[in-house]
């Protein structure tokens, strides 16, 4: 009697248990499948794929090069040639033409693309105007379901992970306490163990449930899927100039060096003008101090 009442008892705890695990491994399937149909759907502009993977500034670098815009120097220092001073003269894409803006507002003193890029209001914000405009053509892609974030779910399942310990743990008590005798409880207690034994790998069940229905980062392997055109057609020796110079965003600062220096100029003028100050006040101080009336003559 007690090995079938442990079987039925160990059977229903089992179901309760992996009833929610299998309800989650079809509803991460279904997002899944769905988000891979989403992005299996989507064609990037290559200039918003490479903003995805970070690399917008040197794709529109690169096409400045390309078509003769931009001279870089083996120190990363970005120059404009004839063509790329020609006001009349500007790329078709918003992105390698708000680069070229930028490069002309420094000009003629050097500036490295990686300072245009980390440091050029004007041309972030019309870089992320553009990058909103491409963001709002995805598709909404579902959310894989995680439990993450939702403090109650996380506190009951708590609750329910020391609930089946206490019940295994009593569970393989009783079923170890009584010798089974005749074929029925025999079989009660096999179905009893076999419970006790899934119930020990619920967890190992859980996470192969998440790690055989995460779908990754679909969308940015779409976008790392091939380099930007203008990029890939470079030379090895104009493509490391780039890389170089977008690397750079502290050594060529083209006109923003020449204010910067300037107010450190400033800054000195002051601090010379403090002191001399401050030497004449000390002297006037001393001069009045001496002619006060009653001082004391001076002995000899």
């Amino acid at each position: 009697m007690l090995q079938l009442v442990l079987a039925l008892s160990v059977s229903v705890v089992t179901v309760a248990v992996y009833g929610p695990v299998a309800l989650r491994w079809r509803r991460r399937t279904l997002v899944r499948r769905e988000t891979l149909r989403l992005v299996a759907s989507v064609r990037l502009e290559p200039y918003h794929a490479a903003l995805l993977r970070n690399e917008a500034t040197a794709s529109a670098a690169a096409e400045l090069v390309l078509a003769g815009y931009l001279r870089i120097d083996g120190e990363g220092a970005a120059f404009l040639t004839e063509e790329g001073r020609d006001p009349g003269r500007t790329p078709a894409h918003p992105l390698p033409a708000a680069l070229l803006e930028a490069v002309r507002r420094h000009d003629p003193e050097p500036v490295s693309i990686g300072w245009i890029d980390r440091r050029d209001e004007e041309y972030a914000a019309r870089r992320g105007a553009y990058a909103g405009e491409r963001d709002a053509l995805l598709p909404a892609l579902p959310r894989m379901p995680d439990g993450e974030g939702n403090r109650l779910l996380a506190c009951c399942g708590c609750v329910g992970i020391v609930l089946v310990m206490f019940f295994w743990s009593i569970a393989g008590v009783l079923l170890l306490a009584e010798r089974p005798h005749g074929v029925r409880e025999w079989a009660c207690a096999a179905v009893a163990a076999l419970g006790l034994a899934a119930l020990a790998s619920a967890e190992k069940a859980g996470r192969v449930v998440r790690e055989r229905t995460e779908c990754g980062d679909p969308l940015g392997d779409l976008a790392r899927a091939q380099p930007h055109p203008a990029f890939a057609a470079l030379d090895e020796q104009r493509r490391l100039l780039v890389l170089r110079s977008i690397a750079d965003y502290y050594r060529w600062q083209g006109a923003d060096r020449v204010v910067v220096e300037a107010e450190h100029d400033d800054d000195e003028d002051d601090e010379w003008l403090d002191d001399k100050v401050w030497w004449e006040d000390a002297y006037e101080y001393r001069a009045a101090d001496e002619d006060e009336p009653g001082a004391r003559p001076s002995s000899g």
